[in-house]
């Protein structure tokens, strides 16, 4: 089964990208307007990071400026990292409206961004 648009998953299951398609969460991404402590600034991509090296459950806040690329809804609405094998080939193996294609934030680490039922999904891949 790879259509999420037909799935219909139970209570007690895994969602389809874990149990099927073998994806791992990564961590969970949270705007904020708020500073918030040791905050990390990325400044190709105009916006701070905090609190993922320290989470137990990776919990990342991220706060924008105004002028960040960021899409408008990774600003907005939190997000779910999983990591994958090959980005490439789960593009084109899905059907996903991608918000950032495919990119390297920093040395071997490969990203993108996708939406599905109006929410922000990261895939990211290390090498």
């Amino acid at each position: 089964m790879n259509n999420p648009v037909n799935y219909n998953r139970k209570d007690f299951e895994l969602p389809l990208a874990i149990k099927e398609w073998g994806w791992k969460y990564h961590h969970m991404g949270i705007p904020t307007s708020e500073k918030m402590p040791d905050e990390k600034y990325i400044p190709h991509l105009k916006f701070y990071v905090s609190g993922f090296n320290t989470s137990p459950f990776g919990i990342e806040w991220m706060r924008f400026e105004e002028e960040s690329p960021i899409h408008h809804l990774i600003q907005k609405i939190p997000h779910i990292a999983f990591e994958v094998d090959n980005i490439d080939l789960e593009l084109k193996k899905h059907d996903f409206n991608v918000l950032t294609a495919p990119n390297n934030p920093s040395e071997g680490v490969r990203v993108a961004m996708i939406e599905h039922n109006r929410a922000p999904v990261e895939l990211i891949e290390f090498k």
